[in-house]
């Protein structure tokens, strides 16, 4: 069964733009362990939202996971773990931070909640409302 995530990023560091131009990459550098433990529940088919935090505060596009996780190519410590992703696509309209909030269908996603943490489930029925926004606005 396909599940659904959000993945937290700042575009100065690493962006939209730069996923796309290398069409598949490490999701590496997470040293939170909630966010590490989310990462290890991943599996390849599943879709994350692409967010980027910072001033812009936006789900910007849509990335599948096509690896489960495995070590973590930036450290030998093997608490630490990434997944591989690839683009599905840019979102048509960007649906902000400020937009979610306005929806109280939308109330209880980790992203309201714990607005740090860089890797997140969704909810089923808050990924189909994120996907419709990002279509009608």
């Amino acid at each position: 069964m396909k599940k659904y995530w959000l993945l937290k990023t700042e575009p100065e560091t690493y962006g939209w733009v730069d996923l796309e131009r290398l069409d598949s990459d490490h999701w590496e550098g997470v040293r939170n362990y909630q966010a590490r433990n989310y990462l290890k529940e991943m599996r390849a088919g599943d879709y994350a939202f692409f967010y980027h935090s910072g001033q812009s505060k936006e789900i910007v596009g849509l990335v599948e996971v096509l690896q489960s996780a495995y070590q973590d190519p930036t450290t030998d410590d093997k608490r630490w773990v990434s997944v591989r992703v690839r683009p599905v696509g840019q979102l048509q309209q960007t649906v902000t931070l400020d937009l979610i909030k306005s929806f109280d269908q939308l109330k209880d996603m980790v992203l309201l909640k714990n607005s740090r943490l860089s890797v997140q489930p969704v909810e089923e029925n808050a990924y189909e409302i994120i996907m419709n926004l990002s279509q009608t606005q």
